[in-house]
């Protein structure tokens, strides 16, 4: 291929690209001195959150009673400046206001967005004490705790979750989605940030498990691989479009457990204490207390193991 053709291949190739017809859905117009959020930077802040929230397990630090205060003050600082940044180019990006100043309009919302979180992290600490310790009870195969912290990638999707799902509350947009997404793609767990999870919760080996955005789990709920708890088909308004941001997805109670490749859809109950056996399909309310397994096949329907 000659220089000439090459240049012309490579010029009208760029001449499409270029085309404002070609991008206009899918282009973010972004504004000269805008932060944009970074998924390396809240990689580094979620591994700050790790740190501090589970001492002497992450990073390099040598973790002794006489420094842990020392040590706890430079990742708080460091974790406050990360965040603060992530949260003000997360606002930035969802602002609609085209005329606004736009770092200035949101400074001030950022640093105390990310302020209040920090406010929170005991009580995120609180909350996965328990999920640790729920998993290890539920798991023979956990020797200790540390080997839950260090390397079940249950508790790394579920502290994803528990910090996405307050940001959320702190209304970040975009930046919650991100960090669950994380854990999505690191160990197959998808919880969306909006889910909401009540203490004690396990999820054993879990690939393949799905949260939806409106599902709503009590206490002490044990999930294993395979699980979805989604939605079923979309209601649509009068244009035909779905509705969104109505309850689609299931309630459990508390105390229930759902075995792998199980599938519960729909905005469905599933009552405290009950066990969802695996490989079912569940869209409807269960009381109290209730077990669903699959059905043993009758032996007449088989001949030497073959189906007729």
């Amino acid at each position: 291929m000659t220089t000439k053709i090459f240049d012309n291949k490579i010029s009208r190739t760029i001449e499409k690209l270029s085309d404002p017809a070609s991008y206009q859905s899918v282009c973010h117009e972004h504004k000269l001195g805008e932060p944009l959020p970074s998924i390396a930077k809240l990689r580094e802040v979620i591994d700050l959150v790790r740190e501090i929230l589970f001492p002497g397990y992450f990073g390099n630090t040598s973790l002794r009673p006489n420094t842990t205060k020392y040590y706890m003050g430079v990742y708080v600082d460091e974790l406050y400046e990360l965040l603060n940044k992530e949260i003000l180019a997360g606002l930035c990006f969802d602002c609609l206001d085209e005329k606004a100043s736009r770092l200035k309009t949101h400074k001030k919302k950022a640093e105390n967005i990310a302020l209040t979180f920090i406010e929170y992290l005991p009580e995120i600490r609180r909350q996965l004490v328990t999920d640790v310790e729920a998993i290890f009870l539920n798991d023979p195969a956990a020797r200790n705790i540390g080997e839950i912290i260090f390397a079940y990638p249950g508790i790394r999707a579920i502290t994803n979750y528990r910090v996405a799902h307050k940001l959320l509350l702190l209304e970040v947009p975009l930046i919650p989605r991100f960090i669950s997404e994380m854990a999505h793609n690191e160990t197959g767990i998808d919880i969306h940030p909006k889910a909401q999870i009540g203490e004690n919760f396990t999820i054993d080996h879990g690939t393949g498990v799905v949260i939806g955005s409106t599902c709503i789990l009590g206490k002490n709920v044990k999930i294993y691989q395979g699980v979805t708890l989604g939605a079923k088909s979309f209601p649509l308004d009068d244009n035909g479009n779905p509705i969104k941001g109505i309850p689609r997805h299931p309630i459990l109670e508390d105390d229930v457990v759902i075995y792998s490749g199980a599938t519960i859809l729909g905005r469905v109950t599933i009552g405290k204490g009950s066990v969802i056996g695996g490989n079912v399909w569940v869209t409807n309310n269960l009381p109290a207390y209730s077990k669903v397994i699959q059905s043993r096949p009758r032996e007449s329907n088989f001949i030497d193991g073959a189906g007729i």
